[in-house]
């Protein structure tokens, strides 16, 4: 067999196959934080911030007692200090002051000498008296505002608590006595290091534990997800659908809220399956009203085209008489027409009309464009097909059904001059493989508002095509009836100058094919 040379027009780009709808992969995130883990986020938080206002609590309350402590200790100092004060006062000998006086290591002393400067020392952890410098004495004296006790930390040799010294008598200020607060540091140090060790060692048993009860407590959740989501990809919208899934009854108890709503879409699955049940005995009703209905109206179709025929041959007629019998033969083959389309789609809803076999579908719907090709000259037609034979299970004269009725569209609804282009070719490997027929013009399109319509039975596309003559509108559903017959798909799109119906169909590798069908398209 002969083929048609192609015009050269590229071929669209593909689509990509199809994924269900309705489903989410489970790896497909959304960036939104599952409920468990929204749970365990607040559950820290607010441990935490509990945590985190304990230990500075903790940390004021101890650095008060330790201040505290000092404080008494400074003062018991002072008052041991105080009767051995004067002896070196004057000579400005704070060193001395410390020796003879016995202070305990980490006490500092500050007096003023009789030059009118200032002289300080204060005690090793070694028992060993050490002067202070100018600077240290300066920053001593920078926070004596008041006798209050006063917290200064001095550059080389760590914190103090120092206080002014009074002479009771006369309230004339002394000098100044410190005390080292290392230890009292050191003691608030070691508690907060235990402060933290002790968090965080709770934070992370509080998130073993909270993931433990949350992942328990949210468990009969999860199976009431798994348990929609596997309703979810079962096909409901045609067929007798049975829905067996349910949720267990013991997640679906009334007295617990996760219950309620195990128990809720237990209820809503049996509302679902009900209404299923009850559309699919519709439908069915419908189907056979349909079927019995068109083979019962064949029979009077015929009984008057034929009396309208053997009327027409009566040389006595009138020509009124005439004209009226032949509008009634027209009407009569047409009504025909009408029954058989939908005597075909009641038996193909019913899964009748498709006789399996081995079908060549380039040699199928190369015969069907040549047939258009002569009944519309003043188009332009081209086929670009692979030089293999594409070989389907399928119904042959069915699936030629659909070429026709798809060019047949392509050449009444658009005008002279447009070209139209049959492509046939296989795309995948292995079982995967998948016979591809697009039907192609360069026409007007077709209106937006139709085309989510187009395959629907009595969808007519006269509004955005010019067309030459009527048709029942049952053209396309019956193709897409006959395409789903074989386990197949066919889809539309189209914009001005670019319209494109596609079909796909399961294929036989290439490897499947015996040599000799290899041949007969040649």
């Amino acid at each position: 067999m002969s083929r048609i040379p192609a015009t050269g027009a590229p071929p669209p780009q593909q689509p990509t196959d199809e994924t269900p709808t309705g489903s989410v992969a489970p790896g497909r995130l959304t960036g939104k934080m599952s409920m468990q883990s929204r749970l365990m986020a607040t559950v820290f938080a607010i441990v935490a911030g509990i945590l985190l206002v304990v230990a500075l609590v903790t940390s004021a309350v101890l650095t008060t007692v330790l201040n505290a402590s000092v404080d008494e200790r400074l003062k018991n100092t002072s008052e041991s200090l105080g009767p051995e004060f004067g002896k070196n006062a004057a000579a400005g000998d704070p060193v001395g002051q410390l020796q003879d006086s016995r202070a305990a290591p980490g006490t500092m002393l500050i007096f003023g000498t009789s030059s009118g400067g200032a002289a300080g020392a204060y005690f090793t952890e070694d028992f060993s008296a050490q002067s202070l410098s100018a600077q240290q004495i300066s920053e001593v004296l920078a926070v004596i505002t008041d006798v209050r006790p006063h917290t200064v930390k001095l550059s080389g040799i760590g914190s103090f608590r120092v206080q002014a010294l009074i002479d009771g008598s006369s309230g004339k200020v002394l000098g100044v006595l410190g005390l080292a607060t290392s230890s009292e540091s050191e003691t608030l140090a070691r508690m907060l290091w235990a402060i933290g060790l002790v968090t965080a060692g709770g934070m992370v048993g509080l998130g073993v534990a909270t993931s433990v009860i949350i992942r328990r407590g949210l468990r009969p959740l999860r199976d009431i997800a798994e348990t929609a989501t596997r309703v979810s990809r079962q096909r409901l919208d045609q067929g007798d659908v049975s829905i067996a899934e349910r949720v267990p009854h013991d997640q679906a108890d009334p007295a617990t809220e996760v219950g309620q709503v195990g128990s809720s879409l237990n209820t809503l699955l049996d509302h679902v399956e009900n209404s299923l049940s009850a559309r699919e005995r519709n439908e069915a009703t419908m189907r056979r009203f349909v079927a019995d209905a068109s083979h019962e109206l064949r029979t009077p179709l015929a009984s008057i085209r034929g009396y309208s025929e053997l009327s027409l041959r009566d040389p006595t007629l009138s020509d009124t008489t005439e004209q009226s019998l032949e509008r009634i033969q027209a009407q009569s083959l047409r009504m025909t027409g009408l029954v058989e389309d939908l005597l075909l789609l009641a038996r193909l809803d019913e899964g009748q009309e498709v006789v399996i076999d081995a079908v060549d579908l380039t040699e199928v719907a190369v015969y069907a464009l040549v047939d258009q090709q002569v009944a519309a000259p003043d188009h332009a037609w081209s086929v670009e097909a692979d030089e293999e034979p594409l070989i389907v299970a399928g119904d042959g004269a069915r699936l030629s059904q659909v070429f026709v009725n798809l060019l047949a569209n392509a050449r009444t609804h658009t005008p002279a001059d447009t070209e139209v282009t049959l492509r046939v070719h296989r795309e995948g490997e292995g079982s995967a493989t998948r016979a591809v027929v697009q039907v192609h013009d360069n026409g007007p399109g077709i209106d937006d508002g139709l085309q989510a319509e187009m395959f629907s039975r009595f969808a007519r596309g006269d509004v955005s095509r010019a067309r030459k003559t009527g048709g029942t509108g049952l053209g396309l559903a019956i193709a897409k009836a006959i395409i789903e017959a074989h386990h197949g798909t066919i889809s539309m799109r189209s914009s001005p100058g670019d319209t494109t119906f596609e079909v796909r169909l399961p294929a036989k590798p290439l490897d499947a094919v015996p040599d000799g069908d290899q041949d007969a398209l040649t």
